[in-house]
C-alpha cells in the first residue's frame, strides 16, 4: 500500500495528493506533525534514501537551524530519535510502499507509483502528443 506522509499547511504535500486521486491510486494518509513517524519507520525509510539523511532532512527549514546541531556528531539511533521527536525536519511530502520512495511532489517521478501498464499506455499518449 502507498503511504503518503503530509502536513496540513504544505502545499506539495497537497499537490501530491491531488495527483493520487486523479490517477486514483490507493494511498494512506498520514499527517506527521499529528501522528509522527516511529523510529523504526524513519529507519525504513532512510534505508530506502540514495543520499541518506540529506534526501530525507530539510537542512534549510527555520526548525533546523534552531537546533544548531551537526548530524555527522549524531548516532543513527540519536538521529532517528531527532526526527521521530520533530517531524517537521522532515522534507515533504514523503510517499513510499515496499519498493519506493519519492520525497517532494515531482510530477514526473511521482508517476513511478502507477502500475507499469497504465505508465507505457501515459508514454505513448506523452508521445503521439508531442508527434515523437
Amino acid at each position: 500500500m502507498l503511504k503518503l506522509f503530509t502536513t496540513p499547511s504544505c502545499t506539495s504535500c497537497r499537490k501530491a495528493k491531488s495527483w493520487l486521486i486523479e490517477h486514483k491510486l490507493e494511498f494512506e494518509e498520514r499527517n506527521m506533525m499529528n501522528n509522527p513517524l516511529t523510529c523504526d519507520e524513519l529507519r525504513h525509510i532512510l534505508s530506502m534514501t540514495e543520499e541518506g539523511t540529506s534526501d530525507i532532512i530539510s537542512t534549510r527549514s527555520k526548525a533546523f537551524e534552531k537546533l544548531n546541531i551537526d548530524l555527522d556528531d549524531l548516532s543513527i539511533p540519536e538521529l532517528l530519535e531527532l526526527l521521530a521527536e520533530n517531524p517537521n525536519l522532515l522534507r515533504r511530502p514523503m510517499m513510499c510502499d515496499d519498493k519506493r520512495l519519492q520525497i517532494g511532489f515531482n510530477e514526473d517521478e511521482i508517476r513511478c507509483f502507477l502500475p507499469r501498464n497504465i505508465r507505457r499506455i501515459e508514454m505513448r499518449h506523452a508521445q503521439m502528443m508531442s508527434g515523437i
